[in-house]
């Protein structure tokens, strides 16, 4: 039995990002503010190498839900920036891993602090019991969809 309690036309904005956008677009004028040069989808690479360092680009594909195309333009860029090193693999020359570089490295803690700011912002009034039903739903709708 179909499940949609959305208006026609609320469901699709909603869950293609509506709040996404926003949280996005005000992430990306603080890193300009703060004169960081970079835009949300290089920081999303970044984020991930900080996590674990030394991913693969497929790696990064899934982590960042990006298409291959789009992982290799992110990482040109963030090499030219000097953010990122690609390394040819040991076991595998055929793949290259990417490697923070100590200036990708140092902007991390301020990065990470714009984005907990950011989320503190959009969250602001939220209680935390709705957060959570907000996670456990978004969650069970990304697994009906994987």
């Amino acid at each position: 039995m179909p499940n949609n309690q959305f208006k026609k036309g609320e469901l699709y904005s909603f869950i293609t990002g509506k709040a996404s956008t926003a949280i996005a677009r005000r992430l990306q004028k603080k890193f300009n503010i703060a004169g960081l040069n970079i835009t949300i989808e290089q920081w999303s690479v970044l984020y991930h190498l900080w996590k674990e360092h030394g991913l693969s680009q497929q790696q990064l594909c899934h982590a960042t839900f990006r298409d291959k195309p789009s992982i290799t333009r992110l990482v040109d860029n963030l090499e030219k920036l000097n953010l990122v090193k690609r390394v040819a693999s040991d076991s595998d020359r055929r793949i290259n891993l990417i490697y923070l570089t100590k200036q990708g490295q140092k902007l991390e803690e301020e990065t990470i602090r714009l984005a907990d700011q950011t989320l503190n912002e959009a969250l602001q009034g939220v209680p935390n019991a709705k957060i959570d039903i907000c996670k456990e739903v978004l969650q069970i709708v990304y697994d009906n969809l994987k």
